[in-house]
This record gives C-alpha cells, sequence and structure tokens, in this order.
C-alpha cells in the first residue's frame, strides 16, 4: 500500500507510520509541525512541512502548476489518505475558535478535495466528542464537520470514506506538555518527575482510554475496505473515572485539584460492536497494565 498520512509528526501519526514501514508500505507524511515533532521522523518514510489548511481546494487540485515544485507529495500516487491531521483537545479551541475551527475544517476540506480528484481511499480521525454536545466545544464540532463532509463526498461523488471515532488514546509518543497534553502523558510526565497529579475538577469524569496499538489496528483495517461513510467508534469499552486512573499510579501518590473547566463532559464509553462486526476489530490492551509497566 502507499499511504498519505496527515499531521505524521504527531502522536498517532507517529505511530501509525511506525506499524506502516514495519509493514513494508510506502508511507508519505504531511504535517505543519504545529503540535507534532520533528524528532518523531521515521527513516523510511517521506517527510513535508505543509499547511492543509492554508490554501485553496483550487490550488491542491491543480498538481500540473509549477507552485507544486517544493510539494513533491501532491504528485505522486496513493492508495489511501489517513487523515489524522488536527487541531486537539477542547481548551485550546474554546479560547481560540476560529484557529481550531478554519483549520480542522479547511485541512478536511483540502484534504479531501485531493483525494476525490486523484479518486483515494480516505481514512478520517474523528472523534467521541460528538456524543457530548457538538455545541459544547468548537473542537467538538469542527471533529463533527469533517464527518459530514466524508459523508457529503461519498455520497455526491463515490469516494470510499470511513470515520474512525478515537477515545483518549495513550502510548507511546503522547504529548506530555502544553495545552495538546493527553491526561496520561501529564500523569506519567509529573510521576516520573515525583510531583503530585493534577487533577481537573472532582475526578470523578469517567473516559474510556484506548491504547494506540489498538487505534492504529482500527486504522489499517479501516483503509483495507471500501466504505461510504461508515463511522466506526474505536474505544476499550471500559471507563475509569480520573481520580481511579490516579490511583493505579499510587493510592497514597500526591493529587492536586484544580478548577473545573468549561466544555468538559461527564464520561465517555465506547460502543465498538459495529467496528468488531465490520472490520473484526477488537481492543486488546488495558489502561491498568500500561500504568503498571510505565511506572516499574
Amino acid at each position: 500500500m502507499r499511504a498519505l498520512v496527515t499531521g505524521g509528526v504527531g502522536f498517532v501519526g507517529t505511530n501509525l507510520i511506525k506499524r506502516l514501514l514495519k509493514s513494508g508500505h510506502s508511507v508519505t507524511s504531511v504535517d505543519n509541525y504545529s503540535t507534532g515533532f520533528k524528532k518523531n521522523e521515521q527513516e523510511g518514510c517521506s517527510y513535508y512541512n505543509y499547511d492543509l489548511s492554508s490554501k485553496t481546494s483550487m490550488f491542491l487540485s491543480d498538481v500540473s502548476s509549477s507552485t507544486y515544485e517544493s510539494h513533491d507529495w501532491k504528485k505522486q500516487k496513493y492508495d489511501a489518505i489517513f487523515h489524522l491531521g488536527a487541531l486537539a483537545r477542547i481548551q485550546p479551541s474554546i479560547i481560540d475558535p476560529h484557529k481550531t475551527i478554519f483549520n480542522n475544517f479547511m485541512g478536511t476540506l483540502n484534504i479531501l478535495e485531493y483525494a476525490r480528484i486523484n479518486n483515494i481511499k480516505f481514512v478520517y480521525a474523528g472523534s467521541s466528542s460528538f456524543h457530548h454536545g457538538l455545541y459544547g466545544s468548537p473542537y467538538a464540532w469542527s471533529k463533527f464537520s469533517g464527518e459530514e463532509l466524508c459523508r457529503l463526498y461519498s455520497r455526491v461523488y463515490e469516494l470510499s470514506t470511513v470515520v474512525c471515532r478515537f477515545y483518549n488514546v495513550y502510548g507511546p509518543h503522547q504529548i506530555e506538555d502544553g495545552t495538546y497534553a493527553t491526561v496520561i502523558g501529564i500523569f506519567e510526565k509529573q510521576f516520573r518527575n515525583k510531583e503530585p497529579l493534577t487533577i481537573v475538577g472532582d475526578g470523578n469524569q469517567r473516559r474510556d482510554f484506548t491504547h494506540i496499538n489498538d487505534i492504529v489496528n482500527g486504522l489499517i483495517l479501516s483503509s483495507e475496505s471500501e466504505f461510504r461513510g461508515e463511522i466506526f467508534e474505536l474505544g476499550r469499552g471500559v471507563n475509569y473515572s480520573i481520580n481511579e486512573i490516579a490511583n493505579m499510579f499510587g493510592k497514597d501518590y500526591p493529587k492536586k485539584y484544580l478548577s473545573k473547566r468549561s466544555g468538559e463532559y461527564d464520561k465517555t464509553l465506547a460502543d465498538y460492536s459495529f467496528a468488531q462486526d465490520v472490520l473484526k476489530w477488537k481492543p486488546t490492551k488495558k489502561i491498568r497494565d500500561y500504568i503498571k509497566t510505565a511506572i516499574s
């Protein structure tokens, strides 16, 4: 398979590229490096620094233009596009809604248009935030808008598209610092530094945590068939409170509680039965085992 991965130096993209390369596939990455890291680049993958949201769809589609000379990724042939590139997390989207909505909507529209013109199978990284109010945050709305674009392109242009909704992904290459850090990433770093674990709100909010290896399995399986906007929930099907997760690092380990933030929801819990029936996908990793290894 010849694969194009957007967001290829990010958390999920890096793990996906490693798996694809290990399986002998040809891989190209496109990323603007706004939240990803150059250190995540893998030998054997071609990397391009490019902002998908910064150009119009007309520019993206005009592959014969001389303006493409510095962007050879557009001239290559691909069997599948994994669209992982997006500005994630709820809080940054509340602070700067225009940045999140513009980046996530236009980036998806532009790369979908590229997929349509070149008839490339399209796998989209959705979000479990769909289940907790599309108007709860600009992030939730922006990710759902991408799902709608996928369905539109499938129905009007018969493009093969599929949506994979992620549930609190954790594992190697997760972000540990800044506004885009994951909960598990933050806890791991704080534990290593012997700092208190910071818990937002009362810690009773429950999350379905899914290991990156299981997510990668779902993405690859989704690329192996033709779909028309189908949606697969890629989650563990079990949730834990943030307090329970913190206690896995040590029941008596110090904790620090922070003020509750707007836009957050009470729980996530995946029903992956459709993915199991259609893709033969089932999660195998457990968060408790991961944390036990991380702190040993």
